[in-house]
């Protein structure tokens, strides 16, 4: 039988995909990019906001609406967070959270010999350990992601995530080296390591978060390393002269913010000041020649002011961030923010997105024009119909080349020549 894939959310769901993808194959499923081919649809969901709740209880019903005679399975964080409304979603005929969503295959199969709905959510636990397949690839993909790390310990007060995927639970060193050897061998050039609270990893292990990057780098065969969202607290000195002895490592850093107005941060039950973010960037372009920062600020949080949300704004443009994930406050059920005094309407909230948005566009072409003249290193990724290549170098500036008799998944060296759009033309070298 032939099974489709909906993944939302983000790179640790897509990882999870891949581990289900190997896990159906090897029971005889075959795996399908073709939805009008599919006998069986999963649906691996995110919960992070209301909004990706509604999506997920959309996208099921279309399916089972468009497919009667399929097989429709509802897996991931949203009916781990919430198992009643997982459970009551009727067009799902088998219903798991992400902590039991290895369990797939037995309950696929169980299904399909009885007919009867099967639904199995298991609870998060303190002190469970690290649990998950290792990949040996990553389909249509040119960069394989490895996690090596689950759960938040955080609490931000409007984040649903530590219920959603408990806590801090880290890959074993021995295991992210046996993973990255295997996707070097299946061609793979770069890695991205990916996690709930990717730089929490070895909270519980008493193992250091730069071992685990280090780990990852020692195939010969992989030439890069790449981190996901980190969390700013956690990049100690001892840690970033860690990261910065590790030659395969991308100068990129994706260091989550939020709020550049310390009341806000304090409200968000965040754990670090503005000051002590802008010395941290200052610390990481010290050591990190070309690094680039990118980051996630949230804006119209409740009680948020506009002197609070100008504030934020200003600090984006001090810190001259080369991209900016701008997003409005979504009302979470289940979180403290969700209970906070002066809420803000979604109008504001959509005003203030737009006004941030446009100073993070200026930032992005200050940085992709800084770009040019540079000779670099490009992982080529998508082929284009005119003979082009899109593709990254490590400081993940997006790159388009002319590269016709190239192949996804090459490294070559490329001159950057001028900023087009969110795109800087290059030559080979």
């Amino acid at each position: 039988m032939q099974v489709h894939f909906h993944t939302l959310g983000c790179k640790v769901n897509q990882y999870e995909t891949e581990e289900l993808t190997e896990a159906l194959t090897a029971r005889g499923f075959t795996v399908t990019p073709v939805e009008e081919t599919a006998d069986i649809f999963v649906v691996n969901s995110c919960t992070v906001t209301a909004e990706s709740d509604r999506k997920t209880r959309q996208l099921v019903r279309k399916l089972k609406h468009r497919y009667p005679q399929s097989v429709v399975v509802l897996t991931g964080c949203m009916p781990q967070a919430f198992p009643k409304a997982g459970e009551s979603l009727q067009e799902a005929d088998v219903v798991l959270g992400n902590n039991t969503n290895l369990r797939l295959p037995e309950l696929l199969e169980r299904f399909l010999e009885t007919g009867e709905r099967q639904t199995l959510i298991r609870p998060h636990v303190t002190g469970e350990c690290f649990c998950g397949a290792p990949i040996t690839g990553f389909t249509e993909r040119t960069r394989a992601n490895i996690k090596i790390e689950d759960g938040c310990d955080r609490f931000c007060s409007y984040c649903i995530i530590p219920t959603a995927r408990g806590r801090v639970r880290s890959k074993p060193l021995a295991e992210i080296r046996t993973e990255a050897q295997t996707l070097s061998q299946a061609g793979f050039r770069e890695v991205v390591l990916v996690g709930i609270n990717l730089s929490a990893y070895g909270k519980d292990t008493g193992e250091r978060f730069y071992e685990a990057v280090a780990a990852a780098g020692e195939p010969e065969g992989i030439l890069r390393v790449r981190l996901g969202s980190l969390e700013p607290d956690h990049l100690t000195d001892e840690v970033l002269d860690g990261l910065s002895a590790i030659p395969k490592l991308c100068p990129q850093f994706h260091i989550s913010l939020q709020s550049g107005c310390d009341r806000v941060l304090r409200r968000m039950n965040r754990h670090y000041t503005a000051a002590e973010y802008a010395e941290l960037c200052e610390k990481l372009r010290a050591r990190f020649a070309d690094c680039s920062l990118t980051t996630d600020i949230m804006v119209g949080f409740p009680g948020e002011s506009e002197a609070d949300f100008l504030e934020t704004v200003a600090f984006a443009e001090k810190i001259g961030f080369q991209k900016i994930h701008v997003f409005p406050y979504s009302v979470r059920s289940g979180t403290r923010a969700a209970q906070m005094p002066d809420q803000i309407e979604r109008r504001e909230k959509e005003r203030r997105a737009a006004v941030l948005l446009e100073t993070a566009g200026k930032l992005r072409q200050s940085f992709l024009q800084a770009q040019v003249g540079k000779c670099c290193d490009v992982l080529l990724e998508s082929p284009r119909p005119d003979g082009s290549f899109h593709g990254y170098t490590a400081n993940y500036t997006p790159v388009c080349v002319q590269a016709p008799t190239a192949k996804s998944g090459q490294m070559v060296r490329v001159r950057l020549l001028g900023a087009d759009g969110d795109f800087v033309c290059g030559e080979l070298v």
